[in-house]
């Protein structure tokens, strides 16, 4: 058993290290840090939703820009579309599951705000959906997916498609995406007011 673990770890390191050593990727979060900077800069806010172990990250990477990441600062304006269980059930009741992200992008979202779209395949109609609603309304869109970006990549303004195929090593991925760009995001905005600290 202990041999398993080792190559579990070892095959994460290894696509983190394939992470490292990818322009592409690496340019993708730095250009989506920037545009959830100039919008909380703006005074506009972050959209973010996803499916399963997506929505979980989802609701992550909000509460660190609501609450707080590296040192205490004021809250962010993020809002994961995944947690209000009355509107995701009465949107796939009354209309369809596909809708569950879009309709609530349409009634809280505002041009200029950012909408974050994880999904590991890059094929989840809803998070699609969300990101046509989104960029129709002047609604910056990032999607996270995996190496292929499946069909998320030609609706969004940014695509990080994170150098796996495995939804484990996808997953894993995304996670440490978030936690940078929070880094990132939190000092650019309050560097000045964590050097007083």
């Amino acid at each position: 058993m202990q041999e398993r673990i080792k190559s579990q770890i070892k095959n994460s390191a290894e696509v983190q290290q394939r992470l490292l050593e990818s322009s592409d990727v690496l340019a993708a979060v730095e250009q989506a840090a920037n545009a959830i900077i100039s919008a909380f800069r703006n005074k506009k806010k972050l959209m973010l939703a996803g499916n399963g172990g997506s929505a979980a990250d989802a609701q992550h990477i909000a509460a660190e820009f609501v609450n707080r990441f590296g040192f205490d600062r004021p809250g962010l304006p993020a809002i994961a579309l995944t947690t209000d269980t009355s509107i995701i059930t009465a949107v796939g009741n009354d209309s369809r599951f596909e809708r569950v992200f879009s309709r609530q992008a349409e009634a809280l979202g505002c041009e200029g705000d950012v909408f974050l779209g994880i999904s590991t395949s890059g094929t989840s109609q809803n998070v699609i959906e969300a990101l046509e609603s989104c960029r129709k309304n002047g609604i910056v869109t990032i999607g996270l997916t995996g190496i292929y970006g499946g069909l998320m990549k030609d609706h969004c303004d940014i695509c990080i498609k994170v150098p796996s195929g495995e939804t484990p090593r996808i997953q894993e991925l995304h996670s440490l995406i978030g936690h940078i760009i929070c880094n990132l995001v939190e000092e650019e905005l309050f560097s000045r007011l964590n050097q007083i600290k």
